[in-house]
């Protein structure tokens, strides 16, 4: 019996999820294109990604889906995390707004010998860092030697 797409999906996850979901339903699919799009993830949108099964599910998949898209499945009281609280959510503001302000992160996957020095990030920092210990030098004058 020949496979057929059901759905085509620009991220895997997103993929995995549908077919987890169908599977749980009892229909068998196949996720295509995950080799390509894993070695390389900008291929996800050039190809996206298929969900297949047999000619004869697919109407019931398609309609399994489309259900699952207008919320039947979802429960009546949401998820059961909490809700963030305004200091955690001010701290990851802050850290977020400090990594890009010096430059996020220092280096990259690739291995050292092909990426570039991330010096900018590094100067900033630096910067920072010695503005920060100037500011305390000079309130530590004040405080002990008033003028």
């Amino acid at each position: 019996m020949a496979l057929r797409e059901i759905a085509r999906f620009v991220d895997v996850y997103e993929a995995d999820l549908a077919a987890a979901f169908l599977e749980s339903h009892g229909i068998r699919v196949t996720v295509t294109e995950r080799f390509q799009t894993t070695v390389d993830p900008l291929m996800q949108r050039a190809l996206g990604i298929r969900l297949m099964a047999h000619e004869s599910e697919i109407a019931e998949a398609r309609d399994l889906l489309e259900r699952a898209r207008a919320g039947e499945f979802a429960e009546p009281d949401g998820d059961d995390l909490p809700p963030i609280d305004t200091g955690t959510r001010a701290t990851g503001t802050v850290m977020a707004l400090a990594a890009f302000a010096t430059g996020g992160f220092w280096g990259t996957s690739l291995p050292r010998r092909f990426r570039p020095l991330a010096w900018q990030g590094m100067l900033i920092s630096a910067g920072a860092v010695s503005l920060g210990i100037l500011l305390i030098w000079i309130a530590a004058k004040l405080i002990l030697d008033p003028p």
